[in-house]
This record gives C-alpha cells, structure tokens and sequence, in this order.
C-alpha cells in the first residue's frame, strides 16, 4: 500500500517514418501491443490503396498497403462478429463519427476546431496477437500522431486505439515540449472507449464485408439492444466479479487490460470515468485533466490539481468509488450465490494479501493474514485503505451472498465501521503494535479483535449446522 502513484510509461523516444514533407523535431512513440484483446478475424480481401483517403474533416489520413493477410481464409474466425475488418474508405468514416462520439461524452461541438492530424496506417493482420502503436511525433506548431492498426481486429482494440490517439490530439494541443508527450491514465482511455462501445457501437464502427453470396458482399451482424443504459454491460461484469479499488485501476495489469480477468477492470474503469462525468462540471472536469497533463510528470498530479475540490488525497477517492460501485450494485444486485459459494465468498473476504521479505535481499513473497493480523501489525495509513475497501466488499457482499452468511458479512462490516470511527467517533489515541497513533477511531484494538474472533465463532458454528465442511483455522490462502 505505501508504493508511489506514479507508475512508469509505456513511451520510449523514438523515430518514425516522415508523413509530411517539414523537418520532424523528436517524436514519441507508445506501443500498445500488450494492453489488447487478442485479435481475431473474418475473411476478406485486402483493397490495394494507392493514395490516401481522407476523412471529412481532414483530421484522419487513411493509408494501406495492398497485400493479403495471412489469416484471410480462417473459416473458425469468419463468423466472429466482435471483428472490425478494416477498410480505408469505411475506417475514413468510422473515425469521424467515432470522433464525435467521443467528443459529446467530453463536451465538445462537432465543429470544434482540431490540431494535430492522426494517420490511421492499415496493414495485414499477421497472427492473432498484433499489436497497435501510435507515434507522436512535435512538428513546428502542433503535434500528429501514427496509428499502426492490423487489417482485422477486435471491437476493444479499435476502440481502444481510436479512443488514446483522439485523447492526445486534446491533449497536446497546447503543448510546445517536443519531449515530453501527455501521459494518459489508463482507466481514461479504457473507460471512455467502454462508454462508446456501451452506446450504439454499429453506428460509429464500421466493418467491410466479410463474404460473397450469389455475388453480393454480406456481413453477418449481431445487435445487442442497450437500451438508454450504456452500462448494462458493467453491470452484468460486476455481478460477478468485485469491482477494482482505486489503486487497481491506477496500476492495471496486462491482463486485465487484455479481459482476462472477466472483464473486471474494463467495467470499473468505464463506471468510473461514468461517475466523473457525473460530477458536477464533470465533462469540463475530464477536458482540464487532459489539458494539464502535459505540463506534469505523472497523471496523479493532474488528476489531484484538477479534482482538488472532490479529493484531497487518494483515500478520498477511494471512499468516494466505494460509495459509488455500492450505488451502482444495488440497482442490481444479480442472482444469490449457493451456500457452498457464499462460505467461500466470505472467507476470501476476510483474507489480507500481503508481501513479505524473509530478508533485505530476497524477493517478495505473496501471502494472506487476517483481519486481526492486519489491524494489530499494519501502519495506519496502511490499514484505513484496506479496511475502507473491505467494508465496502461487505456491503456489496450482503445482497449476494445466502443466509446466514450475508448477516455474517453485514456483522463484519459493522465492526469495521465502528473501528474507524464514522458511527459515533471522535479523534482518540489508539496504539497501533509499538505505537500510539491519533485518529477518528471508536473501537480500540483489543475491542476489534475480540468482535472479529467472536464472528469467526459464529461463522463456523453456522457452517457446521449447514453440514458444510468447516474452514480451517487459519483463513482460505485464496486471492480475494
């Protein structure tokens, strides 16, 4: 919990190949190849383009190369209707409504004026694993951006891509260092080009045919009526799997942002940039985030500078998103876990993960301890993120889990309010371990201890009567 916010980008400087006839200052060049989805295909031709083609706008400069891709005649692959087989005529369209789709969620007008030019370079899907880069690159006045696609690629993807180079272009208007690019956060790019997919995807991404019949081109299409609720597929993702906290989505890991966590962090992050927008002056908010980025040395420091009126520090966020994901389930809550999942439920609730060093100079080994561990050993900065998030798995819990083990998890969560303090407290010295710390706590230590040992008693009398196999004293080494 005491790692720094900051977290390294993905940019390197770097070359890249000329696209305008001025002389290039240094540019910037960001590989987005491990945070996709894998990419999949149908089959179709590659149309040979000799010229660009260019957008309504002229913002977007559609280039490709006329050669077939390797993976045209997947027969597996060609009814995939998640694919955008990309075309340079249809892909000069897409991009200009996908623009302004985007630009409405930030509160600009379609006759907006633009800056730099984004060069959309189409080439032949070599595996399933392409990835996307987007070089940014200073001219004299403004910046233009390169965007390295595969001929065929997955809704995410596309959007993904799409979603970061329009958000640079916004953000570097104003930006006269050749070194420094806009660094975005993560749960930014992902959340916004989520909402947009959560809308009426079909309308702002356009795929070419992808077979002949009787000589006609067909596509096949699968439409999901949303409704007016672009969230519908957060909801159903968070049914199943816990919302990430705030530090989760500042540091996403590859494979999250890959899906391979059950969509888990894609819907967190889209209802979180949902719930900035839904502050107030939240559009104007997420326009002056951007606008500031350039200008600092990590995103924090501009989310911080900007939201400074919302949150004061990263706990206020965390507290803030924890209300907001317990809103948003309550709507919904989904189905009841089995009495089987509940006990496991509840049990990896109550785990802490920890690292720990046998030693200065060995690696860190991954482990978890209870909650009673955790509040006797654990700093206090520490421990109010962790049981800030932990009352809010409780709560969340209760509307899913079955009976009894849902009044075991609302028992749980009352001991941790109480011990932090919101019931009743007033600020009063606890000791922490060795120290004496000041905070607005109510129960002491020893009192929180006690209350948690008498739950776990009640939780394993109640899994004894079910005829449920009993816990272990120590707690389930599961990953909550």
């Amino acid at each position: 919990m005491n790692r720094p916010l900051q977290r390294p980008a993905e940019a390197a400087l770097g070359g890249s190949a000329a696209a305008r006839p001025h002389r290039r200052l240094p540019s910037v060049l960001l590989s987005l190849g491990l945070v996709f989805f894998t990419a999949t295909l149908h089959s179709q031709p590659v149309w040979p383009v000799p010229r660009p083609v260019y957008s309504f706008s002229g913002q977007f400069v559609v280039t490709a190369v006329s050669q077939d891709s390797p993976l045209l005649h997947r027969a597996d692959l060609a009814a995939d209707t998640n694919l955008v087989r990309l075309e340079p005529a249809l892909l000069a369209v897409s991009a200009e409504r996908f623009k302004l789709a985007l630009w409405s969620r930030l509160g600009l007008k379609s006759g907006d004026p633009w800056s730099g030019k984004i060069f959309l370079m189409l080439h032949p899907a070599q595996s399933a694993d392409d990835g996307v880069n987007i070089t940014m690159n200073r001219l004299p006045d403004t910046w233009d951006y390169h965007v390295e696609l595969p001929d065929i690629v997955t809704r995410t993807r596309y959007a993904r891509a799409l979603t970061a180079a329009l958000l640079l272009e916004i953000a570097n208007r104003d930006n006269h260092d050749a070194g420094h690019s806009a660094e975005l956060p993560p749960w930014l790019t992902d959340g916004l080009a989520r909402q947009l997919l959560g809308g009426d995807p079909d309308k702002i991404i356009l795929s070419a045919p992808s077979k002949k019949i009787d000589k006609l081109v067909q596509s096949r299409l699968d439409i999901h009526e949303n409704g007016p609720d672009p969230l519908a597929a957060a909801r159903r993702t968070l049914q199943d799997f816990p919302a990430l906290n705030f530090d989760e989505l500042c540091w996403p890991a590859d494979a999250q942002m890959n899906g391979e966590d059950g969509g888990a962090y894609l819907a967190s992050a889209q209802l979180f940039v949902d719930s900035l927008l839904g502050l107030d002056q939240g559009a104007a908010k997420l326009r002056a985030l951007l606008a500031q980025l350039p200008g600092c040395m990590n995103w924090q420091t501009a989310f911080f500078s900007v939201y400074h009126q919302n949150f004061k520090r990263p706990l206020d966020v965390e507290k803030w998103w924890s209300l907001r994901v317990i809103h948003f389930s309550l709507r919904d809550p989904g189905p009841h876990l089995t009495v089987a999942a509940s006990r496991d439920r509840l049990a990896d609730l109550l785990a802490v993960p920890v690292e720990f060093r046998s030693d200065a100079a060995a690696l860190p080994e991954h482990t978890v301890v209870s909650l009673q561990d955790a509040i006797q050993n654990f700093s206090m900065a520490q421990l109010a993120a962790i049981l800030e998030i932990k009352r809010r798995d409780f709560e969340l819990a209760q509307f899913r889990l079955a009976q009894p083990f849902a009044g075991l998890a609302e028992g749980y969560r009352a001991v941790i309010t109480d011990f932090l303090g919101e019931a009743r407290g007033g600020p009063r010295i606890v000791r922490f371990g060795r120290q004496s710390v000041a905070g607005h706590l109510h129960l002491t230590v020893a009192e929180t201890v006690k209350r948690l040992d008498a739950l776990d008693a009640r939780r394993r009398e109640v899994e004894q009567k079910l005829d449920a196999s009993p816990l272990p004293k120590t707690l389930n080494p599961g990953t909550p």
